[in-house]
């Protein structure tokens, strides 16, 4: 389950993507962030200099803005200015390969939202651009939805889980670990990438933690009812009823 905003689109292609304009003129730097934001589902939409970002965000609207400030044909503070003056609303993350404090500082003041140094940390990026959408999205104020899977019931807002109508309680890692499953029904998921999504990314403990929580997930769900969580040998787990 993804929740995105959902911004009527002009070029007439899918509204419900999340789009990401990474503006920066080293085809490098773009192709890294465009496909590390295909990776995540989210559609890249690149940009080359200045004049073409700030078209591109007119015909696109993206939910989220990266830009490198040293651009070819306008200043990047100025860029900035212009960004934040025409799109209140959109976030804006500042990439720049050089500049010390005073600048950031000036980044911020010129509207940028965020500021990181190049070379960057890809994962921090994405971290940060996770964070960023988060924050800037409606869906964050509406009413928690409750996930479905068979008999399985989960209320994100009141935390409450049931299995065939009977109250399952969770610890906050049991809670977030089976939420993760619910929102990938019927997919096998590794335990990298539970690792990632449940535990935080600075974990570096053993793997073998999943396989522990998989098992305490079993002993209060599987109680009374069939099996819904599948070892797939090798490979991973999997939530499906039946």
């Amino acid at each position: 389950m993804e929740f995105t905003l959902k911004t009527p689109r002009l070029d007439g292609s899918d509204s419900t993507l999340t789009r990401i304009l990474t503006a920066d003129p080293d085809p490098g730097v773009r192709g890294i962030l465009d496909t590390a934001c295909r990776l995540e589902g989210w559609e890249a939409i690149p940009a080359t200099d200045g004049e073409t970002a700030l078209k591109r965000i007119r015909l696109f609207r993206p939910h989220v803005v990266v830009t490198e400030l040293a651009m070819p044909d306008v200043d990047g503070l100025a860029l900035l200015g212009r960004i934040r003056s025409e799109f209140a609303d959109v976030p804006v993350m500042a990439l720049a390969g050089a500049g010390g404090t005073r600048y950031r500082i000036g980044c911020l003041a010129a509207g940028a939202d965020d500021y990181l140094a190049k070379p960057f940390d890809l994962e921090e990026v994405m971290l940060r651009l996770k964070g960023m959408l988060r924050r800037s999205s409606p869906a964050a104020e509406a009413p928690p939805p409750t996930l479905v899977v068979g008999d399985l019931e989960l209320d994100e807002g009141s935390r409450h889980v049931t299995r065939g109508g009977t109250p399952v309680y969770l610890t906050d890692t049991e809670f977030r670990l089976l939420r993760y499953l619910m929102c990938n029904p019927r997919r096998v998921l590794s335990k990298t990438q539970i690792l990632r999504h449940v535990w935080d990314h600075g974990y570096r403990g053993r793997d073998s933690v999943v396989e522990l929580y998989i098992s305490y997930l079993r002993r209060k769900l599987d109680h009374r009812s069939a099996p819904i969580i599948h070892t797939v040998r090798g490979v991973g787990y999997m939530l499906r009823p039946g």
